[in-house]
């Protein structure tokens, strides 16, 4: 539901942007792209399995749950988010205390922009597993798109510090700095750059984020180095969110625009960057909404 009611706002936010003035020539004419992920035999087949298993009558609460939650995670790999969730929900109601069920809840909580939910949902990840591996930075995350940075830095700040050397901590931290102490945040990121192992391919990323690399050498550089069309979506979707995510900071909305879409063109709908370039598109509409009338009415 909320992908159509983007895809049509997208078409009225061009007709917004397009304003009263002459817009911009485009950087993105002819963008590199991969061809988009597609559902695999594979996962056809395993999701064929699933549903022959769930019509036993012999599997206790404990097995059905595990059985919901690997379909839902099916679902969730080829965009079914919709069925995912329902399968999340019905893994959770046989079996309560599933802290990657939690997470992952959480996550679709943010993307839709309920956030308290989000919270809750997150922090209950953590009460059933202190040690989780993502759901402090994706707490992080949550608390970032709903405007509570100072929370959201000491999230994301713990969760650099377990490893410095994840140029994707260091990103997340840099957007919450920027919020926070614009001044300094560039500063502070470069600081965490230095001293990385800068073994990452992300890290081409921050390279580009403090100056080191420019937008073209950084998406030729994915296009020469990426093995195959898998790692070619992949980064192109990362590099995508992550220019995106500038360009509107800096409130260049047609860029933002543009790029938020090729960042959800190669639907790599497991990646963080694709999951929020949606709920990215939403805020970018509302913002531009309210600073296009006064930008027109300077034209």
């Amino acid at each position: 539901m909320i992908a159509n009611r983007l895809t049509i706002a997208c078409v009225a936010m061009i007709m917004v942007l397009a304003g009263c003035t002459a817009a911009p020539q485009s950087n993105w004419t002819n963008p590199p792209l991969a061809v988009p992920f597609q559902p695999t035999i594979q996962q056809q087949i395993q999701l064929a399995r699933i549903d022959q298993l769930l019509k036993r009558n012999d599997l206790n609460d404990d097995t059905l749950a595990q059985v919901y939650y690997e379909r839902g995670l099916l679902h969730d790999s080829i965009g079914l988010r919709d069925l995912a969730r329902l399968d999340f929900n019905q893994s959770l109601s046989l079996k309560p205390d599933q802290p990657d069920v939690f997470n992952i809840l959480g996550v679709y909580f943010t993307q839709s922009a309920h956030f308290d939910a989000a919270y809750e949902a997150f922090d209950s990840t953590l009460e059933l597993n202190i040690s989780h591996p993502f759901a402090q930075r994706n707490r992080g995350i949550a608390l970032y798109y709903g405007g509570r940075y100072e929370l959201a830095h000491e999230d994301l700040i713990a969760h650099y510090q377990q490893n410095v050397n994840d140029p994707y901590r260091v990103i997340w931290l840099y957007l919450v700095d920027l919020e926070r102490e614009p001044e300094t945040a560039k500063d502070k990121l470069k600081r965490r750059y230095d001293v990385s192992d800068k073994q990452d391919w992300g890290w081409q990323i921050v390279r580009m984020y403090i100056g080191e690399l420019t937008e073209s050498e950084l998406l030729a550089q994915i296009t020469a180095e990426s093995e195959d069309n898998d790692m070619l979506a992949q980064r192109l979707t990362e590099a995508y969110f992550y220019m995106a995510k500038l360009y509107h900071y800096n409130k260049d909305f047609q860029a933002a625009l543009m790029l938020y879409k090729l960042a959800l063109a190669g639907n790599v709908y497991e990646f963080v960057e694709h999951r929020f370039s949606l709920l990215e598109l939403s805020r970018l509409m509302a913002e531009a909404s309210v600073e296009q009338p006064v930008a027109a009415g300077d034209s």
